[in-house]
């Protein structure tokens, strides 16, 4: 028995009034996601504890069968791995986004999705600037999403950091890192300097020079969030017994399945955006299949259509997963599989960042009899065989699946 799990990041919505008050997956035509949610049993699955923000980093843990209240030790921690980035003990990592400010305000989380080539001049200009080895690092990363690591640097779960993609139009002055006790104020004090002094290096970049002469956003600041230290888990062999891969664009994902000890498969054209390599993707999946029991394929498309509020892209970004990919995989599949489709949380056009409500899945298996679902979308999945899962896994389920 083979597993499948495709994940579109961000898929689940409320209800848009553009759209016929239907949310993007009701809206988009996904015959392959029907015929998931058709052949097998649906559900909610809830991958955000109340008590945790609702990130990615939070609901992929979840996805792949590790508690976030003891995995999540920050973002920046879980994606290092994925640029080779090694962390001693008392090192902490945290991502580090090229922002635009404009007129004080944070404009955008992305710097208008500037090219991974921009923003690597851009960080080296960043890097020859601040950088101190051995205690003050810069690495590039993809697009925007790059990484500060910080040598003996105790307690960053002490200082708050606010994702840029949930302080859109906000001051920057309200929003800059602060010490949750006396003990850590210095080291905010360091994290709101360097935010503060990349704007002399960063603003007559020429990079940035020609994007604003071009009409697109300039990557003008940088912003520490989600730092923390590396976590210690156990790989996915010694959890469930089974041989795994990864496939994904974003750097988080790839930290996470480098933690679980799965195989990373880079696929040319995999850009996290509603451009990227969906056959690519769904060929590597294909392959991985041969030497792995379980291939986790993860699409970042459909959530960063959703933090841009742009409801007609979403629609199409969940389109071309269906087709491009989900459609793709299934055609060529030959040997018994299980496999399941959900997003990880919510990316509302309404709000434009994620929120934490249980997400709809599928999982079809020829040991599953189906359960009348004919959908796959928020509300249909609501009334599978699965129902409301709380206090369980999806890896956990896929799974079982499997089992006469």
């Amino acid at each position: 028995m083979k597993y499948i799990l495709v994940v579109g990041d961000g898929m689940a919505d409320y209800p848009v009034p553009e759209l016929g008050n239907k949310t993007p997956l009701q809206a988009a035509y996904k015959p392959n996601m029907d015929s998931i949610a058709a052949k097998g049993r649906s559900g909610l699955i809830k991958n955000v504890p109340d008590e945790m923000a609702p990130g990615s980093e939070t609901a992929i843990c979840s996805v792949l069968g590790y508690d976030p209240r003891i995995y999540c030790t920050g973002r920046g921690p879980l994606e290092a791995p994925s640029r080779g980035i090694k962390l001693g003990e008392n090192d902490a990592a945290f991502r580090c986004n090229l922002i635009t400010e404009k007129d004080g305000k944070i404009a955008d989380y992305s710097a208008g999705h500037i090219t991974t080539e921009e923003a690597s001049k851009l960080i080296a200009a960043i890097k020859e600037a601040f950088e101190k080895p051995n205690k003050i690092e810069f690495y590039a990363g993809l697009d925007y999403r790059h990484f500060l690591i910080l040598r003996n640097f105790p307690n960053p779960e002490l200082i708050q950091c606010t994702p840029p993609h949930d302080a859109a139009g906000v001051a920057v002055s309200e929003v800059l890192p602060k010490a949750k006790s006396p003990e850590a104020e210095k080291n905010a004090q360091l994290l709101r300097d360097l935010i503060e002094s990349s704007r002399d290096v960063l603003r007559s970049h020429p990079v940035n020079v020609a994007r604003e002469k071009a009409g697109k956003r300039p990557g003008n600041l940088i912003w520490p969030w989600g730092g923390g230290k590396k976590p210690s888990m156990p790989t996915l062999k010694e959890k469930y017994g089974v041989q795994s891969a990864v496939i994904s664009a974003v750097d988080l994902v790839k930290g996470i399945g480098t933690y679980a000890g799965m195989e990373i498969i880079n696929v040319n054209g995999a850009t996290g955006l509603d451009n990227t390599n969906y056959e690519g993707k769904a060929d590597a999946a294909l392959k991985a299949l041969k030497n792995n029991d379980l291939v986790f394929v993860h699409v970042e498309a459909p959530d960063e259509a959703g933090h841009c509020k742009d409801y007609k892209l979403k629609v199409k970004t969940i389109e071309d997963l269906d087709k491009r990919l989900l459609g793709r995989i299934l055609n060529a599949l030959s040997e018994p599989y299980a496999i399941a489709i959900l997003p990880d949380h919510p990316t509302p056009i309404k709000t434009g960042t994620h929120s934490r409500e249980p997400v709809p899945f599928s999982i079809a298996s020829p040991y599953l009899k189906p359960d009348g679902v004919k959908k796959f979308d928020e509300f249909s999945t609501k009334k599978g065989a699965f129902g409301l899962v709380e206090n369980d896994f999806l890896i956990s389920l896929l799974l079982n699946s499997g089992k006469k």
